[in-house]
């Protein structure tokens, strides 16, 4: 039980509530509005990528950790600041290689987990 000591809890009811009211957000988005799931998830990662590149996103991130960085938010900051890194390094290259750079390791975990889940679920079409 000593791990118990050392679990900051007021960090994860921050982390819990940032996350939650993004996810809010997008629950809100898909009831209320006509937008597809698809645009609304690129609506989410230019979003990120938008207040990432601005360097307004980061002060979410420093206040609530993986409840900013690991929804799709999260996922455009991270593309904007690979970017950004990128063209300090590689100049105007690095524009195109730094988010995806950045994000690599996000990308593979999401395509590995999406195939194990396409091989034990039954997809449905949505019914309208």
């Amino acid at each position: 039980m000593d791990w118990l000591q050392n679990i900051n809890f007021i960090e994860l009811i921050k982390c819990f509530i940032t996350g939650g009211l993004i996810c809010v957000i997008g629950q809100i988005l898909i009831d209320k509005t006509k937008l597809t799931p698809a645009r609304i998830l690129v609506i989410f990662v230019t979003t990120g990528t938008i207040l990432g590149g601005l360097g307004i996103y980061k002060y979410l991130v420093d206040f609530a950790g993986a409840g900013a960085t690991v929804p799709l938010t999260g996922f455009g900051y991270n593309l904007a600041k690979g970017a950004i890194k990128g063209v300090q390094e590689y100049g105007l290259i690095g524009a195109f290689t730094g988010g995806v750079t950045a994000s690599a390791g996000g990308i593979s975990a999401a395509i590995f987990f999406g195939y194990i889940a396409s091989l034990i679920s039954k997809p449905k079409m949505k019914k309208e």
